[in-house]
């Protein structure tokens, strides 16, 4: 592809200075390895390219690497105060019911307490029910599956915040 077909979006990333493309970065993903992975792999020709990159710098994940970007998610059902982007991709508990708000806090809580960090699922387009019935089928997960299941949700959140990024105009 040419430069003069690299959409918009892709092209002020690839022209940003190094702390703002960090910083853009990080809000997709909290890893600062992802993030300084991809960064020394600008320019990206297309968006494609960059989830490449994405995909692969998620993959090199470490153990401590993989805590650092799921501290930077709050609990389904509790996105942080002024976290528009948490706010929209957990739509889907918006609208649930106290009962089931109620449950998911408690299935949190007992997933945090087995794993050691929160619930992370790739929560855009769900229903709190798909949510709810994810968490009760992963608690009963080894750590080491919960890892991998893990990596592959952040893998598509960040993917999903990527095209965000780089797809406005």
């Amino acid at each position: 592809m040419t430069s003069t077909s690299t959409p918009p979006g892709l092209a002020r990333f690839n022209a940003l200075e190094e702390h703002a493309a960090f910083t853009a970065l990080h809000e997709a993903c909290a890893s600062t390895a992802w993030a300084k992975r991809l960064l020394a792999a600008r320019p990206y020709a297309t968006p494609e390219a960059l989830y490449a990159a994405s995909d692969a710098a998620m993959a090199e994940l470490t153990a401590a690497d993989l805590a650092e970007a799921m501290a930077g998610h709050p609990p389904i059902g509790r996105p942080k105060p002024g976290d528009p982007t948490s706010a929209r991709e957990q739509r889907g508990m918006a609208g649930a019911s106290d009962a089931l708000k109620a449950e998911m806090l408690e299935l949190n809580l007992a997933y945090q307490e087995k794993f050691g960090h929160v619930f992370l699922i790739c929560a855009t387009g769900r229903t709190g029910e798909q949510m709810r019935d994810a968490v009760r089928d992963r608690i009963g997960n080894t750590p080491e599956r919960e890892r991998e299941i893990v990596r592959a949700e952040l893998g598509k959140i960040n993917r999903i915040r990527l095209a965000r990024l780089v797809e406005e105009d």
